[in-house]
């Protein structure tokens, strides 16, 4: 360990994660590591919840756990517990939410991102901008794949109005939107953002009050290391609220599900957004992870990021720019999220190199040359990053990468 790592106010909370021997985790931005005690919530769930106490278990245990982490999301964001829900992917948040401020009438009928958002989020913009509008979504193209040209976009904010979907922190360079600035620029040309939080929740300080934000979503699956297909979570102001439908009449956001009405009555809060049964057992995965960042701090967790992906940009520059590598995030620590991408022309290769390496590193890869080394302040060290950075420096100069394989496998 590092003279930082014995410093860290967050050390700690390392030890409340499973590490699997000799292994470097670099991808907390893709799927954060598995909390311990998650498993065990989960056999007591199974064993006696669902094996012994079946249905009964609903009136008992599963239909407050929704509510109970909607609390604990509020918390977490500084919304109010009847603002959040949790449930659902985040495609089908943002397709329900995006669709029903369509519908509302309340915004000029034109559906925005921009290049930096993630592909599926335009994927949903589009479609429903082609069944409701009749055109598609219009994409606000950069000059950078770096960072948003804020001017341009505060130009486009001004001159075209409507919904606009962006994400906090970018998944390709990690670059950090201007959140409060973005949405009072927002509500002065008579638009609103939808504001996609998965690349930002639980390594940035997301107050949704003061930042005035009216919509916001994401999933758990990453920083708030929730498990693989953990559920999303969606927050609407609550005034807001209750002007919208939601699109999908779902069972759960019937006012009384359980009297079988033949019609549909909503629910008059947030709730009316649920669709389904609630996904039970992933719900109590997602318990511990967020557990773990409420006790650790939103401030303290991005102060840490802060000050690891400077550390880590300054030694990248240093040392790894020689051997044509070209650093594709923000220079500012103040404009990033908690990755940093580093682009090469041989990502893949480097990165199936770093995974073969002793200690294994496992960063993650994005087409064409992109390699994204995600540091999640809960469990990451000085001496991780410190290790890292030696390790590729070696396979860049010995040009180790050359006995891999261009071959890409399905999940890169």
């Amino acid at each position: 360990m590092t003279k930082k790592d014995l410093a860290d106010p967050l050390a700690a909370f390392r030890d409340y994660f499973y590490h699997p021997k000799d292994t470097i985790y670099l991808d907390g931005n893709s799927l954060g590591k598995l909390p311990l005690g998650t498993a065990e919530s989960l056999q007591e769930v199974v064993l006696k919840q669902w094996g012994q106490n079946l249905i009964a278990s609903w009136n008992k245990d599963w239909l407050a756990l929704p509510h109970e982490l909607a609390k604990q999301m509020s918390h977490l964001l500084n919304g109010l517990p009847e603002e959040i829900i949790i449930g659902e992917s985040t495609s089908v948040r943002l397709f329900q939410i995006t669709q029903a401020l369509v519908n509302s009438l309340q915004f000029p009928k034109t559906l925005l991102t921009d290049q930096l958002n993630f592909p599926t989020d335009l994927y949903i913009l589009d479609q429903i901008a082609m069944q409701s509008l009749g055109k598609k979504a219009v994409v606000i193209s950069y000059q950078s794949e770096l960072e948003a040209d804020l001017e341009q976009l505060k130009d486009s904010l001004g001159k075209t109005p409507g919904i606009y979907c962006l994400s906090l922190v970018t998944y390709k360079s990690g670059f950090l939107y201007p959140m409060l600035e973005l949405n009072r620029l927002a509500k002065e040309s008579g638009s609103i953002i939808i504001w996609d939080l998965s690349h930002a929740v639980g390594v940035v300080d997301i107050d949704l009050k003061a930042t005035e934000t009216r919509v916001a979503l994401g999933c758990t699956y990453k920083y708030l290391n929730g498990g693989p297909g953990a559920p999303a979570f969606l927050y609407v102001d609550k005034t807001l609220m209750s002007t919208l439908e939601n699109p999908i009449a779902g069972w759960f956001g019937h006012a009384k599900p359980f009297d079988f009405s033949l019609e549909y009555e909503a629910h008059n809060t947030i709730n009316k957004m649920a669709v389904g049964t609630p996904p039970i057992l992933s719900l109590v995965a997602l318990q511990k992870g967020l557990s773990i960042c409420l006790a650790a701090g939103t401030k303290a967790l991005q102060e840490k990021s802060r000050i690891q992906t400077q550390w880590l940009f300054e030694q990248i520059e240093l040392r790894l720019i020689p051997y044509g590598v070209t650093l594709e995030s923000p220079r500012d620590a103040n404009q990033r999220g908690a990755h940093i991408s580093i682009a090469h022309l041989e990502a893949w290769r480097i990165t199936q190199a770093l995974q073969a390496a002793s200690p294994q590193i496992i960063p993650d890869y994005r087409p064409d040359k992109y390699i994204r080394l995600g540091l999640a302040p809960l469990y990451t060290r000085y001496s991780d990053l410190q290790t890292t950075v030696d390790i590729l420096e070696d396979i860049l100069k010995d040009k180790s990468y050359l006995n891999f394989s261009h071959q890409k496998a399905t999940v890169t």
